[in-house]
């Protein structure tokens, strides 16, 4: 089975960013803190001067360390070793860290990212990455232990405690970054020099032969002053494993600004920034050795004369006698030093370590949580007992530190001048082979030579010069593998054109970077910055496949070996025991540290207890490997499990796109489709309103006349039948129209709710009374059962429920021939149910859905036997969803249907009862003559108005247009307007607009339009939308809307009895005729109201004034101002005060009359 990682299928749809993630890497890429970190340091964070940054790096030669190795060297090798070795390697030192500085400055990268482009690939430079991890926690434990024992030695600090504060006391100095440690290091650094450099006057100018006896010292190892070439290889060994300060120096040169016109200066900064430090270092080196042989002189115990304290202690006892005061300013030097190189060591690692996780997890909690981790490890070791095994652990470390200087110094300084790779540095992850083998073949082949060497493996000679192995040989591999390979493995792809301006925006974390540091990801579809792209774990590196170290070790094994071996070595067992041995070779080497650091103590209290220490590490070592051993086992089959369950992932998540796409494409062909149905939509309700608006102005003048003859008595019956043939033709083909527009207006969403209170009583028996002549005519039986818990008042829209009830009765009546026709209406919590039932002809079972399209019937109806338009049906379903109703139907053939509707109809309680409309003739009305101005460029149209309201006592004057109508209201000064709306040069509501923005009138407006779209596009906040009338008009209609308007009494031709305006029936006489019926208890009739005497007006005023009714309070106004002018001033006082909303005061001046 394949356990490696298939890179093969790569997912193919773009990535989302998710949004918890991209808060994360906004957290993350705080720089304030970050420092840039796993990125390119950008030219608008590089504001400090040259000065300021060169000052930082080259405060890490404040290490006491370096004193340190020069007295052991001293010490144990004599003079000639101890200097030669210096001498070498500080040249080597020197010569390896200028190109380091000077690529790290130029491009303005750490020490990480330019291993990445020199050699390693985004991968392998992870291993470099612990390296030099390591190597600064390790040099952090051992300078804080040197503060630690200067503590205790001091003020008796004991060193368990002195080791917490010298390692934690280096956090809040480093958390802020670059910025805060170039404030520290400029003020500490005179400081630090005058401390450093005050004693050494005193101790040249006290001892001087100092020097002479340091250059005939014999070293206790060596046993000779001369020179050795073994033991020169042993010293340079110390020394070497510093050769990584470099990786400092160039965290810091990566803040120095571009190059400007000054080049010199620029390289000036650079170099004192970068390889100075050795030449301080050397020096320290020196003054090391000096004052081991000083302290000799003076009887300082011999485990003491590699201790940094002590060597101060004595050169400042030759400035100050008082060997307490001495050790203060010890104490001063010691402790600002070791703060000094601790805030570099602490935020170098914190960088290394950023840098090794985010590459093997994806995931980048924060510069920060290194830092703790790393001085955390620190204290650890501290603990352990590090600085006892300082000699032994620097030389092993020194080994593959020069191992891996040495490859990236190659590639520098012959690999690019030469071509054999790239110029330039390119670090981001987007263009990177995660695996170079120019970089990472030379370090291992150098690191196995080197430690071979220095255990002994290749003699004693060997042995000595081990470190000089580990460097020529990774010199010397690097320009081989660049060749053999051809540098194909230093860019995956080519770097991408972004754009041309400076910066770019990240599609991750929307955040503006140089374009530098950005890079183009087929995954998001944009530009990524390099943190968001080292972060991201989801891609599978989906821009360079054949890059991944996966693919590169498969195509590595298939090509090297037979495939009977490649196959096997590509098995679950093969990884197991690849990760076995891994693994073991890190606890051994980790055990064997301890153990070299233990057996070095040992062998000075109890060298006879050696062999059983031995014994102890090698049976730690055993239950440890078979514990991860275990553990590498459930890694390898945890791992595959992921892999599977990812791949099946990939799978489903590349069908489920597949189908959104497919999905997407028909969703697009369905909105094409709906936007042309649409279109074709409004175009037939276009045509719809354009062609009503033609059919109803001749309408208009069609249902008018005949209304008006047949009010005159002397028609004989023959023109009396045929006027009603004409009235029933107009109105089927009125109602045909209305039809088609209400249908036009539903499928369009152009329709509007005009919600109101409707006395539920009374609009039952108006329906009832509609219908009840009309089944009688055609010999139905007519039952309606009526609920008894029928509410007074509901909240709906009347003439839509109306229009649902009148159709389905309607459709009832037509198709019954013979037998019943039942109305049920039930109220129920806030919910109306309404039940039609007749014995019709009834609809077959396939028709039930079909009847309700328009223009259609039941199949078992016969065509042209019965009257109608097919529209119905369709607009009772599209009017109840559209009230939020349902509607349900069942039917049998021959035996009839059942239609149930239910409507949420909420009850309220109408402080203003609607009284009942009457259909009484009207002869005339009470009081003054109101005048009317009828607007309207049709002159057919005018005529009909005048001539049915001039019999009724009012003054008509008529105006052909808008323009004319503005002309007259002035002179006629009307009550009341009635507009239409398409006239020429100026139309309705153009003219109404003028009307009342000048002040011309402020009197109702009545619309008489014969286009029904106007009513939805009514802009005339002064014209209700109740006050929209269509042709053809309803005359009585008509009426009540006039003497709605003007607040009139009408005088009855039969009775001649006074009527109020409410009480007249909007309805056709023809079609609705006043006959006695069986009512339910709930639907009462009310009497007619003769005229109320004086006080019954104040009353009535009185009781509308408590109810804050204005209308109804302006219209009894009106007929007590007509009923009673003996009282004019009373009224008028009324009046101002209904006007100005003082009911109080009204209701005083009414109580002053009462």
């Amino acid at each position: 089975m394949s356990v490696m990682p298939d890179s093969s299928r790569p997912p193919q749809a773009p990535q989302r960013v998710i949004k918890t993630r991209r808060e994360y890497n906004i957290w993350v890429a705080d720089e304030s803190i970050e420092d840039y970190a796993l990125r390119y340091a950008p030219a608008s964070v590089r504001k400090w001067s040259p000065w300021t940054v060169t000052n930082t790096a080259i405060s890490t030669v404040s290490f006491l360390a370096m004193e340190a190795i020069g007295a052991t060297m001293l010490w144990q090798y004599g003079f000639s070793n101890a200097l030669w070795a210096a001498v070498v390697v500080c040249t080597i030192i020197f010569l390896t860290s200028w190109p380091i500085s000077y690529y790290a400055a130029k491009y303005n990268v750490d020490v990480d990212l330019l291993t990445r482009g020199a050699g390693f690939g985004y991968i392998g430079s992870t291993i470099t990455s612990l390296i030099y991890a390591s190597f600064t926690f390790i040099l952090l434990a051992f300078e804080a232990a040197i503060m630690a024992m200067a503590l205790d030695l001091a003020l008796g600090i004991p060193q368990v405690i002195g080791y917490l504060i010298s390692a934690l006391v280096i956090l809040p100095l480093v958390v802020k970054g670059i910025g805060f440690i170039n404030k520290v290091q400029a003020i500490t650094q005179p400081i630090w020099l005058l401390l450093l450099l005050l004693p050494w006057f005193f101790v040249l100018w006290k001892q001087p032969q100092i020097l002479s006896s340091s250059l005939h010292f014999v070293g206790a190892v060596s046993n000779s002053t001369d020179f050795n070439l073994y033991y020169f290889g042993a010293a340079c060994t110390l020394i070497f494993s510093f050769v990584i300060q470099i990786g400092e120096q160039a965290d810091y040169l990566r803040f120095l600004p571009q190059k400007e016109k000054n080049r010199t200066a620029w390289r000036f900064a650079v170099f004192l920034g970068g390889p100075s430090w050795i030449i301080f270092g050397f020096l320290k080196v020196l003054m090391g050795m000096v004052l081991m042989v000083l302290a000799f002189q003076l009887f300082i115990p011999v485990s003491e004369l590699d201790n940094p304290t002590y060597l101060y202690w004595v050169a400042y006892q030759q400035l100050i006698p008082n060997p307490q005061l001495a050790l203060i300013l010890t104490l001063a030097l010691v402790c600002l030093a070791q703060i000094k190189i601790n805030m570099t060591n602490a935020y170098a690692g914190s960088l290394a370590w950023s840098n090794f996780f985010a590459r093997l997890t994806h995931s980048h909690p924060g510069r920060i949580v290194w830092l703790l981790f790393n001085v955390f490890i620190a204290i650890v070791l501290m603990e352990m007992g590090i600085s006892h095994a300082v000699e032994r652990i620097l030389g092993l470390y020194s080994n593959i530190a020069l191992a891996w200087i040495g490859a990236v110094v190659a590639d520098l300084i012959i690999c690019k001048p030469l071509g054999l790779s790239p110029k330039g540095i390119e670090f981001r992850r987007a263009y990177l082979y995660d695996i170079n083998p120019v970089g990472v073949g030379a370090l291992l082949i150098a690191s196995v030579l080197s430690m071979l060497s220095y255990l002994g493996f290749f003699g004693l000679m060997a042995k000595g010069l081990a470190s000089f192995i580990a460097l020529g040989s990774a010199v010397l591999c690097v320009p081989i593998i660049a060749y053999l390979t051809k540098g194909k493995y230093y860019i995956a792809r080519q770097p991408e054109k972004i754009q041309a301006t400076s910066v770019a925006n990240c599609v991750v974390c929307e955040r503006d970077y140089e374009l530098a540091d950005m890079a183009g990801c087929p995954a998001y579809n944009g530009t990524i910055c390099s943190l968001c792209c080292s972060l991201e774990a989801r891609c599978h590196d989906l821009c360079k496949p054949d890059a991944r170290w996966s693919v590169q070790l498969k195509k590595a094994i298939w090509h090297y070996l037979p495939e009977r071996w490649a196959s096997r070595l590509n098995s679950r067992v093969s990884l197991y025991l690849l990760l076995t041995l891994g693994l073991s070779i890190v606890l051994a080497v980790s055990l064997s540290l301890v153990y070299i650091q233990e057996k070095t103590y040992l062998e000075t209290i109890n060298a006879a207890a050696v062999p059983q220490l031995f014994t102890l590490f090698v049976k730690i070592y055993t239950i440890l490997f078979l514990l991860m051993s275990v553990a590498a086992w459930w890694l390898v089959l945890n791992d595959e499990s992921r892999r599977n369950a990812e791949i099946e992932t990939h799978q489903q998540t590349a069908l489920l796109i597949d189908e959104i796409a497919a999905h997407e494409v028909t969703s697009k062909d369905l909105q094409d489709a709906r936007i042309a149905a649409e279109r074709a939509n409004d175009a037939k309700s276009r045509y719809v309103i354009g062609i009503s608006h033609e059919l109803r102005t001749p309408l208009n003048s069609i249902l008018g006349y005949s209304q008006l003859l047949q009010k005159q008595e002397q028609l004989s019956e023959q023109g009396k039948l045929a006027l009603g043939v004409i009235s029933r033709s107009g109105q089927h083909l009125t109602s045909l129209i209305d039809g088609l527009l209400d249908l036009a207006r539903i499928e369009t969403g152009k329709i509007s709710l005009n919600v109101v209170d409707v006395h539920f009583p009374n609009f039952i028996e108006q329906i009832i009374q509609m219908f009840q002549p009309q089944f009688e005519q055609k010999n139905l039986q007519f039952v309606y059962e009526i609920g008894e818990n029928l509410p007074h008042y509901v909240r709906t829209d009347k003439k839509r429920l109306e229009q649902v009830l009148i159709n389905l009765l309607g459709n009832a009546l037509k198709f019954t021939t013979s037998g019943t026709i039942t109305l049920k209406v039930e109220y129920r919590f806030q919910t109306a149910y309404f039940e039609i039932r007749d014995t019709g002809c009834g609809i077959a079972e396939a028709d039930l859905e079909r009847i309700f399209n328009p223009f259609e019937r039941g199949s078992n109806v016969v065509q042209g036997g019965f009257t109608g338009t097919g529209l119905g049906l369709p607009i009772v379903k599209l009017l109840v969803d559209l009230l939020g109703g349902q509607l349900s139907v069942t039917s049998q053939l021959n035996q009839g249907s059942q239609f149930k509707i239910k409507f949420y109809l909420p009850s309220k309680e109408v402080v203003h009862p609607i009284s009942n409309v009457y259909s009484n003739q009207i002869t005339g009305y009470q009081g003054e003559r109101k005048r009317i101005l009828v607007v309207d460029n049709e002159a057919v149209d005018r005529g009909l108005v005048a001539n049915f309201l001039k019999p009724l006592g009012f003054m008509i004057e008529e105006a052909e247009s808008g323009i004319d109508c503005l002309r007259q209201v002035p002179i006629f000064q009307p009550n009341l307007i009635l507009m239409d709306l398409n006239m020429p040069l100026m139309g309705g509501w153009e003219t109404a607009r003028l009307l009342r923005q000048n002040n011309i009138t402020n009197v109702p407006i009545l619309i008489i339009s014969a286009n029904a779209g106007e009513r939805e596009v009514n802009p005339q906040d002064a014209v209700l939308s109740e006050d929209f009338m269509l042709k053809p008009i309803d005359l009585n209609l008509l009426l009540s809307k006039i003497g709605d308007k003007l607040g009139l009494v009408w005088i009855d031709s039969k009775s001649e009895t006074l009527l109020e305006n409410k009480e007249v029936q909007a309805l056709d006489v023809n079609v609705f005729k006043q006959e006695q019926a069986t009512v339910h208890t709930s639907i009462t009739q009310p009497e007619n109201n003769d005229l109320l005497d004086l006080q019954q007006s104040l009353q009535q005023l009185n009781d509308l004034i408590g109810q804050g009714y204005i209308r109804g309070i302006q219209q009894t106004l009106t007929q007590c101002r007509q009923n009673f002018p003996e009282h004019k001033e009373l009224w008028e006082q009324l009046e101002q005060a209904i006007q100005k909303f003082d009911l109080k005061h009204a209701q005083r001046l009414i109580q002053d009359k009462s």
